[in-house]
This record gives C-alpha cells, sequence and structure tokens, in this order.
C-alpha cells in the first residue's frame, strides 16, 4: 500500500502530471458552493484542488474501493466526505452532484460502461463528467530496437484491464446518456530516465516481460542500457474528456 501511495504521489508531483490535472480542473469549471465528487480517488491526490474549488459553502466528496486509500485520503482531508465505495454503485444518492472528476481509474474496472452510467446517475441534470484516462496502445519508447520497444509495449497495455480506454470514453459516455463537452488528446512526454522508469516500468516490467517470454534477457539488458544513458524519449496519449448529463 505505501508503494502504491508513493507512485500515485511521484505521478501527480511530475511536472506533466501537474499539467494535465490543472487542465482537467479547468475544463470541469467547477464553482463555489457545488458540490464535487472524485471517485476513485486514492489517498487523496487531487482532493485539496477539489476542495479549494468550492470554497467554503461547497462540498468534496471522495470515493475508494481500497480501505487504506480511504484512511489516507481522511488523514490527509479531515474536511472532505471520504467514502468507501466501488466505481460500479457508487455511495452517492441520485442526482446529487454537480461535477464528478475521474482520473486514470476506469482504465481498471471490471465494467467501464457500469462506471460512467454510475457517474450519470449521480450528476444533476447540467453536471459536469471529467476524465483523464489513458490509451496504453500508443506507448512508445524511443529506441535502435524497435521491436524490443513495441514489445514492451504490448507487455504493458496487457497489464491493464482496459488499456484503450482514453479512445472509448466518448463512445461510453454517449451510450450513458451525456452530451459530449470537451475531448482533448495530451501527450505524456518523459525525457529522463529516473522519472520514465517510475512512471512507465521501464525497469520492473521488462524484467517482468522477460520472465514472460516476451523479451529476451540480452536484449531488455541492452535496451535498458541503452535508455538509461540517454537521450531518452517516451511516451503514451492521455485523453481528457468532459460530458454533461
Amino acid at each position: 500500500m505505501t508503494d502504491q501511495i508513493a507512485y500515485m504521489d511521484v505521478a501527480a508531483a511530475t511536472d506533466v502530471g501537474m499539467s494535465y490535472k490543472r487542465r482537467l480542473l479547468e475544463l470541469l469549471g467547477i464553482r463555489p458552493g457545488q458540490t464535487a465528487a472524485d471517485i476513485g480517488c486514492g489517498p487523496g491526490t487531487d482532493l485539496g484542488a477539489l476542495v479549494e474549488a468550492v470554497g467554503d459553502d461547497g462540498r468534496v466528496i471522495g470515493v475508494d474501493r481500497d480501505p487504506g486509500m480511504v484512511d489516507e485520503a481522511r488523514r490527509r482531508h479531515p474536511g472532505a466526505d471520504i467514502r468507501q465505495g466501488d466505481l460500479h454503485a457508487l455511495p452517492l444518492a441520485d442526482h446529487s452532484v454537480d461535477c464528478v472528476k475521474v482520473d486514470r481509474v476506469i482504465q481498471h474496472v471490471d465494467d467501464p460502461q457500469a462506471a460512467v452510467a454510475e457517474a450519470r446517475r449521480a450528476l444533476r441534470p447540467g453536471g459536469l463528467f471529467a476524465m483523464a484516462e489513458p490509451d496504453w496502445d500508443t506507448l512508445a519508447v524511443a529506441d535502435e530496437d524497435v521491436e524490443t520497444s513495441r514489445a514492451f509495449a504490448r507487455f504493458n497495455g496487457r497489464r491493464v484491464r482496459n488499456p484503450t480506454i482514453g479512445r472509448e470514453l466518448v463512445r461510453l459516455c454517449t451510450i450513458a446518456g451525456f452530451h459530449i463537452r470537451t475531448v482533448e488528446p495530451v501527450p505524456i512526454l518523459f525525457r529522463d530516465f529516473a522519472t520514465a522508469s517510475h512512471i512507465l516500468g521501464l525497469e520492473r516490467n521488462s524484467v517482468r516481460a522477460v520472465d514472460n517470454g516476451d523479451i529476451a534477457p540480452a536484449a531488455a539488458q541492452a535496451w535498458l542500457k541503452r535508455l538509461e544513458t540517454g537521450p531518452l524519449v517516451a511516451g503514451f496519449t492521455l485523453y481528457l474528456v468532459v460530458a454533461e448529463a
């Protein structure tokens, strides 16, 4: 749990992390006095920004299925209403919130359509649903050994339940009865090895890919050595989608 929280904190503190999160909140356009929900809030990474946006007269609700995450979010943000619950059955009353935010969570759920429908149920008419989700099919790592880079990208994609969810958000929201407000593809680019390795798992996942038989040991070792000595270019596309109930 500590490692998972640390991973989320580091990812949020990167330049690209801060940039897309700031843009997502801009698109959501939260106003003072509103009720905002962060579903899959984790340890409360974004709750502070939501609390600031709604002001003293507003309300922020954080939802996460993991008890450890809920405890940490409550510790960090005692002024927010933190609830344990699943995205497939949100602990929110019908039409009870003005805006809902989800950040890199739908990629992991069993039923993305059900999760989107739950957000629609909880929103008041005219309420906004802001989503940030990756498309792991777009992951690319620049190297002279293109086949090893492609093998790594394919392996990484298989480790996520819904690897292409970013491109699918518009379709899912339309089926759920939302009106699409904005769709923005955001390039997530890494130029330093340490950050890229932490976020993309260059080292840990290449080891797993070798163990799984996807990459030959010698190829993985040479690939990592070149990436570490640089220059490094690696990234993927993140989709920011805002839909209106």
